[in-house]
């Protein structure tokens, strides 16, 4: 048990803890603004379909409707950002409720479930003989289902007589633990793949079939496009920048995601490491030789392409200029993890910046707030990451506006033993609604409502007896860190790198959201 000092961390941190494990996540919360405060984890672990159940309070039901305190419409509350719902009305239901909700959780699309136990459920006793408790390796099967078998031998067609083949590994192939299969399809079928999500470093750096700067030119110019496990949402232009001469397929563990937003050739609804599975057994040794070397070429075009944005983004990636270039913060944490560090992005701008320069080195060694665009997301991970794997370094780039919301509970994870290091990219702005705001309203009406003071946020870490550091020069930044590193190492504190950065540079990803056009 894990006790924070405010609820959005508890959630956040037991959707990092599913995140990391693949197991259920689990966060209790009294009644009232308990719930409330949890609001925001549970819709964020929703939108990110993250498998939690949240245990809320409530009052006696012998004073339902009273006006006692805390006493609010939980379930009613819940029902829309969760996959099930429920009060518990008898005591003798309680291990019962808990299981039919943990089930929900892994229930095709993974997702939260909310259960609210009145007081006075919660305090009877009950001869243990009356009472309803699944065995906990009973109550849920696990699913690997492979949909239509007919379409299986479909994609595999499709795949065999694909001359520039594509495809996009998501979310759920990491959450439903499918990352080994989907290796071995990729290699086995010779297939350029970009990840997102926590499938980020599926592949290592160097693997030929790994690609990460040419989406948006492999969807124009594919004839076959497979995506596998993330929707066809805002983050995707909501299918519309993929080729519409291109035959797209798409895998999901949602039916209702299949064919959602964009029209597809084919769709397979089911777990996304068993339908990989069966479509590289479906084709194993159906392509030839001459299909293999257009494969290669494809390949290579790609790679010229990824070759020449890199180019294209070194001189920020380098640059010495003050006040820092937040592409700089960015590069320079890629050079500083290790290759077992978990990685967490908090933020907006600063997220979407780090996104271009920050290569996780494996699977499920990436985090950031999801579809939902919470901040505030990166205590409760990063407390998370490192009770789940204590042997492995935590490191959580925030913007300076995200650890506002939540950093006092870094108190809580050095309480806890899981010591991380935070790293601040601080512009003094909530700079994402800052560049739109300016870009839609000019200088003088625009610059409104997105300033924050100017914070030496490296006495914070020192205020909770951990190490805290000020970067004002790019090439200070790497030996800051690596001091933090030796701090953490030495003390088993928190460590608060605050970095100054250029409020007036931009993520690409900023400037094109369509909320700004």
């Amino acid at each position: 048990i894990v006790d924070v000092r405010h609820e959005q961390t508890a959630a956040h941190a037991a959707d990092g803890y599913a995140r990391q494990t693949g197991k259920l996540g689990c966060v209790v919360t009294t009644a009232g603004p308990g719930c409330t405060n949890a609001v925001t984890g549970v819709a964020t672990a929703f939108r990110s379909e993250s498998p939690i159940l949240h245990i809320g309070g409530q009052s006696s039901l012998t004073q339902h409707k009273m006006g006692s305190l805390q006493d609010l419409p939980h379930v009613d509350m819940m029902t829309p950002i969760t996959k099930f719902a429920s009060g518990v009305f008898s005591t003798e239901r309680v291990a019962d409720m808990v299981s039919m909700a943990a089930r929900e959780c892994f229930n095709g699309a993974y997702g939260p479930s909310y259960l609210e136990i009145p007081r006075d459920i919660l305090d009877r006793e009950i001869p243990i003989e009356s009472a309803v408790i699944p065995n906990p390796g009973s109550y849920r099967t696990s699913v690997k289902s492979i949909g239509d078998p007919a379409n299986i031998e479909k994609l595999a067609d499709i795949l065999v007589n694909a001359k520039r083949p594509a495809v996009l590994l998501g979310q759920q192939v990491w959450a439903a633990q499918g990352q080994d299969e989907a290796i071995s399809f990729i290699r086995a079928l010779d297939i350029p793949a970009y990840m997102n999500g926590a499938s980020r470093g599926m592949l290592p750096q160097g693997d030929p079939h790994h690609f990460d700067r040419t989406r948006s030119d492999a969807f124009k110019n594919a004839d076959v496009i497979l995506i596998v496990g993330t929707p066809f949402d805002f983050r995707m232009g909501y299918g519309k920048r993929i080729s519409k001469d291109a035959t797209l397929v798409q895998i999901d563990q949602s039916y209702s995601t299949v064919g959602k937003n964009r029209d597809i050739s084919l769709g397979l609804a089911g777990d996304p490491g068993a339908i990989l599975a069966a479509v590289e057994q479906a084709a194993s040794g159906r392509i030839d030789s001459g299909a293999r070397q257009e494969r290669q070429s494809w390949m290579a075009e790609l790679r010229k392409i990824e070759a020449a944005k890199l180019e294209k983004l070194m001189p920020m990636f380098t640059t010495d200029q003050n006040p820092i270039h937040p592409y700089r913060l960015a590069y320079e944490i890629n050079e500083f993890l290790a290759e077992d560090t978990i990685y967490i992005g908090d933020g907006g701008d600063i997220v979407t910046i780090s996104a271009q320069a920050v290569r996780p080195r494996n699977p499920g060694q990436w985090m950031d707030p999801g579809a939902l665009g919470s901040l505030g997301v990166g205590t409760g991970f990063s407390m998370a990451a490192k009770l789940a794997h204590p042997d492995k370094e935590v490191v959580c780039l925030y913007g300076d506006g995200a650890f506002g919301m939540t950093s006092f509970d870094m108190e809580t994870a050095q309480r806890f033993g899981a010591p991380y290091l935070a790293v601040i990219g601080n512009n003094s702005a909530m700079n994402q609604i800052r560049y739109g705001q300016l870009a839609k309203y000019g200088q003088e009406r625009g610059d409104i409502g997105n300033k924050l003071g100017d914070v030496p946020f490296s006495k914070f870490g020192e205020m909770i007896g951990g190490y805290g550091e000020e970067v004002h020069e790019a090439k200070d930044i790497q030996p800051a860190m690596q001091r933090a590193r030796e701090a953490i190492a030495k003390t088993g504190k928190c460590a608060v790198v605050n970095v100054w950065v250029d409020p007036n540079e931009y993520a690409p990803g900023t400037k094109a959201q369509t909320m700004y056009k």
